[in-house]
């Protein structure tokens, strides 16, 4: 009997985490493939699987429903569908995760805004038998907007269609051309039956054409490209502290998470909107000194001189600051029931810094299903995805949403109630526009 206590060679890869949604249409099987993820993995406790039997037989079927699983709503399971995102943590011998199950209706868009604004992967499904339709490319368009890193295609129900390999390639290639105009860097397909098991956490033996990676297998491989130490150097300040006791009378440090990159002792550094310049000191990381701290870690950090910082600046290097304005222009998701339109006042949420501001123009609509920009719309309704022009009453120091997810994006929030009306993303909105294209019809009217 061993008693080694050594760890698994591949401790850093099990260490890793990876943020990741589903989408795909109604019924093309999105929380019966998250059930199956979960249930063949082992990851689901043996009441959770209790519950979900006993309310399988309930409703007339044999096998448990693992569809009921993410399902968790009343609503949700009464009628069949998904309504809320779903978050589920599990985790294997060579990773963690964080999984966002997302709706599929189309009323349902903001939802599955949410669940991949975070997330590195999306998994898009389609159905084999209907192949690649609107809302495929709805939800394509949408992980191209956030600018999620890997997509993955999985063609699901493959057991309707006899497993044929002709009906996957064509479906394959169809959506590998549309996600690649619109800038998708990596896209790989995945010929699946979240029902039977296929190819999700165990290879088929119904597709031996098929010799490529299970999902589970994927998921546990695909490069984490979260590396936020790697990017621009960013630390918004959310607490002043000041103890002003007779142990530490002086003491005056500036705590938060940082947003992306590191920080070192005697680095050169910028606050904005300011712009007054200073020198890094001492970085406080858990109550201790330490000469390097990187994202996502939560610190206080000192300067060298009593400068004016407070909660909402801006911390980066000297030589590597963002640009401060006080017009935005961005992408957003409308989230609210309630239109967002020009002229309308909103709060702006930046990191730490909310700030007054008027939206001055909403240029353009956003139409998924075919890319087109729909001029001038007047107003934004809920699951809208449009540009906007914001004027704010201070400087912001906004990075470009295609540099950094963290401080490239930002919420319109509704002054008189706190209600988040638009998730917005600053810059341009594809990696590539060469596929968008403005339609207007005859009259000037904004269909």
């Amino acid at each position: 009997m061993s008693t080694s206590t050594e760890q698994p060679a591949d401790l850093t890869a099990a260490t890793t985490l990876l943020r990741f949604a589903t989408a795909g249409s109604v019924d093309d099987g999105k929380s019966t493939l998250v059930g199956r993820l979960l249930h063949d993995s082992k990851s689901v406790l043996a009441d959770q699987l209790e519950a979900v039997e006993h309310a399988s037989r309930s409703r007339g079927q044999e096998a448990p429903d693992l569809a009921l699983l993410t399902d968790g709503l009343r609503a949700e399971r009464e009628q069949g569908i998904t309504i809320d995102v779903a978050y589920r943590y599990f985790a294997t011998a060579r990773r963690r995760f964080i999984l966002a199950d997302t709706p599929g209706h189309v009323q349902y868009t903001r939802n599955m805004v949410t669940g991949a604004s975070t997330a590195e992967l999306a998994v898009v499904l389609v159905d084999a038998r209907n192949g690649v339709v609107e809302q495929t490319r709805r939800h394509a368009a949408v992980a191209a907007l956030l600018r999620v890193p890997h997509v993955v295609l999985a063609v699901n129900k493959m057991d309707l269609v006899d497993y044929a390999e002709p009906v996957f390639a064509a479906i394959a290639e169809e959506f590998t051309t549309y996600a690649t105009e619109l800038g998708v860097p990596e896209i790989t397909a995945i010929p699946i039956s979240a029902l039977a098991g296929d190819n999700v956490v165990e290879p088929s033996a119904n597709m031996d054409w098929y010799g490529g990676p299970t999902v589970l297998e994927h998921l546990e491989t695909v490069p984490v490209s979260h590396d936020l130490t790697a990017c621009h150097a960013r630390f918004p300040v959310q607490y002043v502290i000041r103890p002003q006791t007779a142990e530490h009378p002086d003491y005056r440090g500036y705590a938060g998470q940082i947003a992306a990159g590191a920080f070192r002792v005697g680095e050169e550094v910028t606050v904005l909107p300011s712009g007054k310049t200073s020198t890094i000191t001492a970085i406080d990381a858990l109550g201790e000194a330490v000469d390097i701290a990187w994202a996502p870690q939560s610190v206080t950090i000192r300067l060298a001189d009593d400068i004016d910082v407070s909660r909402g600046d801006l911390i980066a290097p000297a030589g590597d600051a963002p640009a401060t304005s006080q017009d935005v222009e961005a992408t957003v998701c409308h989230v609210a029931d309630r239109p967002l339109a020009v002229g309308q006042r909103v709060l702006l949420k930046h990191t730490t810094r909310t700030v007054k501001a008027i939206v001055k123009d909403i240029p353009s609509r956003l139409a998924l299903d075919d890319l087109s920009q729909h001029p001038n719309p007047g107003q934004l309704v809920a699951n809208d995805i449009g540009r906007v022009v914001v004027r704010t009453a201070e400087p912001l120091a906004l990075d470009a949403y295609a540099d950094s997810r963290r401080t490239g994006s930002f919420l319109l929030i509704d002054p008189a109630d706190g209600t988040t009306l638009a998730a917005g993303m600053a810059g341009e909105s594809f990696a590539t526009a060469k596929a968008v294209v403005t339609v207007e019809d005859e009259e000037g009217w904004d269909f």
